[in-house]
């Protein structure tokens, strides 16, 4: 009985939920801390416990384990959170690479915040990373967009976010869709945008493919990819400047009777017209 039960007894303190991210391919990607940390906790939640298995076997690790997937996580959640009031330490992990990143994990991570669990990450691999790092394109600031939708209105919806975002994209796909996305990326943001397709990263057939999407997907239409891929896509450019309608709609405005700075201050909001040039438009149309 804790003393907030008005006993005497010593108090439980709750144990902690470790998000513990293994290797994506090498298995000489796993941390020190990860090997040691699974070692310690007296569960493993895996998506699948029989590939998590080859891992600890490989690393001499013993701790029991327990299937944590998208088909039984709402109802072992309340179970594990038992676990962890009681003070047992649990590690999440996933089949390959960070738990939550297109994983399942998120609502465990969630009930335990809410629980008041401590949830500490023990970073590590990551199929995001690795390939965002070697595409070539800016990696900041960057977005991840997951598995896409695999058809109807959502995918066609997060097509076109994916190809007017202004940031490098990245996302994951199956083999045997990569042609497919390619070839819609391409008729939405045109051949000749840049991309990368990452495939079977730090594995013994590990490729990373540069081009256009085109290109891209004329060669992935003749050689289907095999293993696990992420595309990453270059950001659309930034629209090029029609500085004869900026100077137009300066004069607009002016004859309206915006002064310099109000002009400046609508070519910028309409025109996405930096400041400096706005201003010095306005400055012109007097």
């Amino acid at each position: 009985m804790t003393p907030a039960d008005g006993g005497g007894g010593a108090v439980v303190v709750p144990g902690r939920l470790f998000v513990v991210s293994t290797p994506i391919g090498n298995m000489g990607d796993f941390s020190f801390r990860g090997v040691e940390t699974l070692r310690a906790v007296a569960l493993v939640l895996a998506e699948d416990t029989r590939h998590s298995r080859h891992l600890l076997d490989r690393y001499d690790i013993a701790t029991p384990t327990q299937a944590y997937h998208e088909h039984n996580e709402a109802k072992l959640t309340p179970r594990i959170l038992e676990r962890l009031q009681r003070g047992d330490d649990v590690a999440l992990v996933t089949d390959a690479g960070t738990p939550l990143v297109s994983d399942p994990g998120a609502r465990l991570v969630r009930a335990a915040i809410d629980a008041g669990i401590a949830v500490v990450p023990v970073p590590g691999a990551s199929a995001l990373l690795a390939a965002l790092v070697v595409a070539g394109f800016p990696a900041e600031p960057f977005t991840f967009f997951g598995f896409l939708p695999r058809g109807g209105a959502d995918r066609a919806r997060r097509l076109v976010e994916m190809v007017q975002s202004p940031f490098t994209v990245v996302l994951y796909e199956a083999p045997a869709r990569v042609f497919d996305t390619l070839t819609a990326l391409a008729d939405r943001a045109g051949p000749a945008r840049l991309a990368a397709v990452g495939r079977e990263l730090t594995k013994l057939h590990e490729e990373v493919r540069r081009g256009t999407l085109a290109e891209l997907a004329a060669y992935y239409s003749e050689t289907p990819p095999k293993g696990e891929v992420v595309i990453v896509v270059a950001g659309a450019p930034a629209p090029v400047l029609d500085e004869a309608a900026l100077r137009e709609r300066a004069r607009e405005l002016r004859a309206q009777g915006y002064s310099v700075r109000d002009t400046a201050a609508e070519l910028t909001r309409e025109l996405d017209a930096p400041r400096n040039l706005a201003y010095r438009m306005a400055q012109d149309a007097e």
